[in-house]
């Protein structure tokens, strides 16, 4: 009896000195959403996101749509296309920027104008490398349609 409660408490310190599965932590910097005019049916989020450890963004939603999806913007034979993404790889330490013109979230099926000075809720689903799936919520504020690059407005939501 003795001999198996001391095999015991063995396995039990060898289970717990196990390293555990570390979920990636993924961070948000400059979330927003681009503006529309009255009758645009879509709109992109762009955002860079950095992640702890090797994830993948595999789609994101959204309480301003039922449709929203993850694009790329790619050149096919000299023409530029959109398309949907079944993932961007997300490389441990390195930053990945959504933008337009590359990577971003696609919002479509809108029934009502995203005005300049609101903001937008965008969950994130992410996987992290041990193919655990986790969420990171954004408010994203909503800029102007002629946003450039850099007119940033800090602030967000890391996770």
């Amino acid at each position: 009896m003795k001999r198996t409660i001391v095999s015991s408490l063995f396995s039990l310190a060898a289970m717990l000195s196990l390293p555990t599965l570390a979920q990636a932590e993924v961070t948000v910097n400059d979330p927003w959403v681009r503006a529309t005019v009255p009758g645009q049916q879509a709109t992109g989020a762009f955002m860079v996101l950095q992640s702890t450890d090797n994830a993948q963004l595999l789609g994101a939603s959204s309480s301003l749509s039922k449709q929203v999806e993850v694009h790329e913007m790619a050149m096919e034979n000299d023409v530029m296309r959109m398309r949907q993404v079944e993932k961007i790889e997300l490389p441990a330490g390195k930053a990945v920027e959504l933008k337009p013109g590359g990577y971003h979230i696609m919002i479509l099926g809108l029934d009502k104008q995203v005005e300049t000075g609101s903001s937008v809720d965008i969950t994130l689903h992410i996987q992290n490398a041990a193919g655990q799936k986790e969420e990171v919520n954004v408010t994203a504020p909503v800029r102007a349609l002629n946003s450039k690059p850099g007119q940033a407005h800090k602030g967000g939501h890391g996770h």
